[in-house]
């Protein structure tokens, strides 16, 4: 295999995307009390080009000490990240674009993208295409690459450890994504997962074996069927491990829309958007709901139960 991990991702990081995207990356710059390493766009509207949708960033700072915000909002950044935003831009075409924007430190990143970490949701979004639409200059650059380069290792070694042996690379990315959306509060239809590959077979097949060979997990191969060579004894201690990042990965997530109700303008707005666009449900919020979504928050995900049950 003569191709590097590297090369791949850098490739991805720099590919062109509309200039107005990269304008409302930048204009969210000057906000912060030091200048942030770079900014990331990935999600829906990066693999689907949609002005109406909700554009996703990823701001990365250089310390937990470069996050905005009240108190509570900084705190919450420490403990739980990441902070959420949401913000608007007026292109000079006039068309409004929307964002949901995230912020976390590198070293944060760092830590919840490794392989040891409970919190699969990092490296489990950063194994999917990705853009680096603005960054401070050249260190910064491969401080982010690094921990893009560290998200498919992790993934792909998740991967071999949840797969069964002798599977298509394709088939252990399904696995590996259906496992994930499990382990997470989810609004998606189910399968929802086998929709981030369909159309990058091909890149998601180098990158399991980029990543495998990162990590030196070495792999016998049978035509297209690939059979990890890990000992039974980690298989076991992977599952175990594993059941706990999906008992503890709910709760997680509840905690972060919890906390969100108090750092995320619009939140309540947002969450009616997001669960309507990706499972159609209309919640139908009232103005008492999207204001106050923490209180009303068993009620709006009973509600979606429900809703979701009858369809």
């Amino acid at each position: 295999m003569t191709e590097l991990i590297e090369d791949i991702l850098i490739s991805e990081l720099t590919t062109s995307v509309r200039s107005e995207v990269v304008e409302f990356a930048a204009s969210l710059i000057n906000s912060f009390p030091k200048m942030p390493l770079g900014v990331l766009f990935y999600g829906s509207v990066l693999r689907k080009a949609d002005p109406e949708g909700i554009l996703d960033f990823y701001i990365i700072t250089e310390s937990n000490n470069d996050f905005k915000g009240n108190t509570f909002a900084r705190v919450g950044n420490v403990l739980l990240p990441p902070n959420v935003n949401y913000a608007e831009f007026k292109a000079d075409d006039g068309i409004l674009w929307r964002a949901k924007i995230a912020v976390i430190s590198a070293e944060q990143f760092k830590k919840r993208n490794s392989l040891s970490s409970l919190d699969s949701t990092l490296w489990a979004r950063f194994c999917q295409p990705v853009r680096l639409v603005w960054v401070r200059d050249a260190s910064a650059a491969d401080i982010i690459l690094n921990l893009i380069i560290q998200s498919v290792t992790t993934a792909s070694c998740w991967a071999a450890l949840l797969g069964s042996s002798g599977m298509t690379a394709i088939q252990y990315w399904q696995n590996l994504f259906a496992h994930t959306y499990e382990s997470e509060v989810r609004v998606e239809q189910k399968g929802r997962g086998n929709s981030l590959i369909k159309d990058k077979e091909e890149r998601f097949s180098k990158l399991l074996l980029l990543g495998w060979k990162r990590a030196h997990l070495n792999y016998a191969q049978q035509k297209d069927y690939l059979q990890p060579l890990i000992p039974k004894s980690l298989i076991e201690r992977a599952y175990k491990r594993w059941g706990l990042i999906r008992r503890t990965g709910k709760t997680r997530n509840i905690a972060r829309l919890i906390k969100a109700s108090f750092t995320f303008e619009g939140g309540g707005d947002y969450l009616a958007w997001k669960i309507k666009r990706h499972a159609g449900i209309d919640l139908k919020l009232s103005s008492f709901e999207a204001k106050h979504p923490l209180i009303m928050l068993p009620f709006l995900l009973w509600r979606m139960y429900s809703l979701r049950k009858a369809k």
